[in-house]
């Protein structure tokens, strides 16, 4: 392949040269000026025009624009946990049992899972920036309402509102990670971007515990309606749409709601007048909607969401049994059992962080050998877009082994440390959460690099997937517990994970090939059109 790529530039070199010589224009200073085709210094490459790059921003506004929707996406998983700890207060005040409360738990996540393949879609057609607004304005409202609600109808009502105000952030983050990134920068970006969302879900118990115990548990409404005003705030003023149909690569000059506030001040110093966006607009219908859910048919995409899902799903079993198992085994009170889900919490977040750099890492590391095996120079730099036959997979994969392992080994033990010191079942929950989150990570930017140009939708497939499936874990935990115990309820858990390996192996071994015909039939019904 190499020696035809070579070939190829040499020739048209050769065309190039003879079409300068033969014009009557140039000087005879000019042409002398030439190199001649026996010259060692023909730089064969300076032949080739230089393609313009895949986003103009640096590296360090790509960093500050992660931070402004990594701060956004951190309420997912925030309004889901700040609300842990006021199950039993809600419970109480508005006299209703445990039962019926913890269904507004579940409802949520049902919610949480839905609104994403809604938002999602739409956000891959009209833009970034104007979804994430009016998901906000969606939240802040839902928010206010669970603050005066009054009965158990308003609680459920306004908590899946409140879902769908949030849970969409998720998935527009990572569309626009997608958006500005190339495969090759992208998971460290992607590793920000999951552990300071993440934050949400090691701070979300603690602050749900201290404003329940000594404000009631609507004050965590309230603070919700601050902080995410504050959110959506930095969004209207700092972050730019990204949507490549819209915005291009950066340089395409924006307007109206696309356009944030601070380029009123600064003006929109990338914008080249005649810049044109990147690919073909479409339309948003209802087929928009639904059409996420054809990733769910290929069969690549399927196995790696479904296996994510399953690690998601015995993660929030363990998550969502803690205040029973722990009030029961230790006599924690609210307040204390908030504290233990600190390790939870920053488990989630140096999972995500750290395997973002690793991915970085792996991708350089495959990059090298695929340069090796294919005799291309070592500083070349390889994406599945420019050489199709990249091995993305492996490259994003590669460590999900031992991280699966260690994931299985923790679950199994995790019902027995219950008999031991506190420590014991915080670390394995550390861990726990650790491995998990670093898997939601890789798959994450695997989703994104098998759909780049609809990385919010395929996200939201992603949450669709787990979120559901998640929902009926945490509702079947309780009764699994009771049947037979918490010891080897967790080994059931670290079973059914363990029986669900092969299917890396199947994605690893087929998923290349299967990419490549998705890609090819894609460009055969593009052409048709």
């Amino acid at each position: 392949m190499s020696d035809f790529n070579s070939t190829e530039k040499l020739k048209e070199f050769r065309v190039t040269e003879r079409s300068v010589h033969s014009s009557p224009s140039l000087s005879a200073r000019d042409d002398k000026s030439l190199p001649s085709p026996s010259s060692n210094s023909i730089n064969l490459e300076s032949q080739t025009p230089t393609p313009p790059p895949y986003h103009v921003f640096p590296r360090s506004r790509k960093l500050q624009m992660v931070c402004i929707v990594s701060l956004a996406a951190i309420f997912s998983p925030l309004s889901s946990n700040i609300y842990f700890p006021a199950l039993g207060e809600i419970s109480r005040e508005l006299n209703i049992s445990m039962s019926l409360t913890t269904l507004t738990v579940t409802v949520y996540m049902i919610v949480q899972g839905l609104a994403p393949s809604f938002w999602g879609s739409f956000s891959d057609v009209v833009g970034r920036r104007v979804i994430f607004i009016g998901t906000f304005v969606v939240y802040i409202i839902a928010n206010i309402a669970l603050a005066v609600s009054q009965n158990y109808g308003e609680l459920m009502a306004f908590r899946a509102l409140q879902a769908a105000g949030s849970a969409a952030t998720i998935s527009i983050g990572a569309g626009v990670i997608g958006d500005i990134t190339t495969s090759a920068e992208r998971g460290g970006l992607v590793g920000i971007f999951g552990g300071v969302r993440m934050l949400g879900q090691g701070i979300g118990p603690v602050f749900g515990g201290i404003l329940s115990q000594y404000l009631g548990f609507r004050s965590i409404f309230w603070f919700l309606v601050i902080v995410s005003a504050i959110s959506l705030l930095s969004i209207l003023c700092f972050l730019p749409e990204t949507l490549r149909t819209i915005a291009g690569n950066g340089t395409v000059p924006l307007h109206g709601l696309h356009k944030p506030f601070i380029y009123t001040i600064t003006g929109q110093k990338d914008a080249q007048e005649g810049a044109v966006p990147s690919g073909k607009k479409s339309k948003a219908t209802i087929k928009t909607v639904l059409a996420p859910l054809t990733f769910l048919a290929e069969k690549d995409v399927f196995i790696t969401l479904f296996f994510g899902s399953v690690v998601y799903t015995v993660w929030s079993m363990v998550t969502s049994s803690t205040s029973s198992l722990f009030e029961s085994a230790y006599g924690l009170n609210t307040f204390q059992v908030g504290l233990t889900f600190l390790g939870n919490g920053f488990g989630c977040m140096s999972g995500s962080y750290t395997i973002g750099y690793l991915m970085d890492y792996n991708h350089k590391r495959t990059e090298r050998e695929y340069c090796q095996q294919h005799n291309l120079p070592t500083e070349t730099r390889i994406n599945s877009k420019s050489h199709p036959d990249f091995p993305i997979e492996y490259a994003r994969m590669r460590n999900t082994w031992w991280i699966t392992a260690l994931f299985i080994v923790c679950t199994a033990v995790y019902g027995v440390s219950l008999r031991t010191h506190l420590a014991v079942p915080i670390i394995l929950q550390y861990i726990i959460a650790y491995c998990a989150t670093a898997i939601f990570t890789i798959n994450s930017a695997l989703v994104i690099d098998l759909y780049p140009g609809a990385s919010a939708s395929a996200t939201a497939v992603n949450n669709l997937m787990r979120c559901l499936i998640g929902a009926a874990g945490v509702a079947a935990v309780q009764p699994i517990i009771d049947a037979l115990t918490a010891e080897w309820a967790f080994v059931l858990l670290a079973g059914i994970t363990f029986h669900m390996v092969p299917l890396l192996l199947i994605e690893m071994r087929w998923g290349a090939g299967w990419r490549l015909e998705r890609s090819e039939r894609m460009k055969r019904k593009e052409q048709s059109i």
